[in-house]
């Protein structure tokens, strides 16, 4: 069967949660009262006593999980609403001839919120127009960044490969924080999808160990440079014999290694 990878990567990270919630002594305890209430980017734990428990924080929640900051400004009352989420990859949409730092400026654009969209003031009472905005509040250590290549065109009643060529450097600053202090990252992995559409094709990857890029595919496994990185950000025409293209990125905190 044919499967996503980024679905795929999303339902191993929940599972491992899941594994490593059960495998906790406190979890072992509680077993029998109360099953977990299964939640977005992994478990919540339950109240004992009625006393709300703090959630466990796994090795996956340390490295991959951080925290989005959903800001809202009322342009009538100036009243900023702020709500965090977590998350564990950022979903980006992509255009053509354009790199990952010009998706992430997207992600983070503001977006005006009027007509039928207006945004619902508490201290108004009532519907205002408003502004929108995504921002990173607490990069991860491992920041997973899925480009959107898989597109639905309702004039072809179907989903289509997006082909562009995204550039994806080696170095990644994340400047678009709450914090205005640049985070540094390394490219460190690339999952690419080989192939024209999204009902088919394969995936490979190429992994960066001990200062060597090497490119898996199935059971073969083989070095290659690290001038090769740059053949998978996709192509800058159309139509194109070149169908290996980037797709999810890990990127690893350089601030984490001089930290440790």
């Amino acid at each position: 069967m044919h499967q996503d990878a980024h679905e795929f990567l999303n339902f191993l990270l929940n599972e491992l949660v899941d594994i490593l919630e059960k495998e906790a002594p406190t979890a072992k305890n509680e077993a029998e009262t109360s099953p977990p209430e299964k939640v977005a980017n992994g478990p919540k734990n339950p109240q004992a006593n009625g006393v709300q428990k703090e959630p466990l924080v796994t090795w996956v929640h340390k490295n991959f999980q951080g925290i989005l900051t959903n800001e809202t400004r009322c342009l009538r009352c100036e009243t900023v609403t702020a709500r965090d989420e977590t998350f564990f990859d950022l979903s980006l949409d992509i255009e053509q001839n354009s790199s990952i730092t010009s998706c992430l400026k997207n992600f983070s654009s503001t977006e005006t919120l009027n007509a039928e969209d207006k945004f619902f003031c508490d201290k108004c009472c009532s519907l205002q127009e408003a502004q929108k905005r995504m921002k990173i509040k607490k990069p991860p250590h491992i920041l997973v960044i899925h480009l959107k290549r898989f597109k639905y065109i309702e004039q072809l009643g179907r989903y289509k490969k997006l082909s562009y060529r995204v550039v994806f450097p080696l170095e990644l600053k994340l400047s678009n924080t709450v914090e205005d202090a640049d985070s540094e990252y390394s490219l460190f992995a690339v999952v690419v999808h080989v192939g024209s559409g999204p009902n088919h094709g394969h995936y490979v990857s190429l992994v960066k160990s001990h200062n060597h890029w090497l490119f898996f595919d199935d059971e073969n496994v083989e070095m290659i440079d690290e001038s090769a990185v740059q053949t998978f950000f996709g192509s800058a025409q159309e139509y194109s014999s070149n169908t290996d293209h980037g797709y999810i990125l890990f990127y690893e905190s350089l601030g984490a290694n001089k930290n440790s």
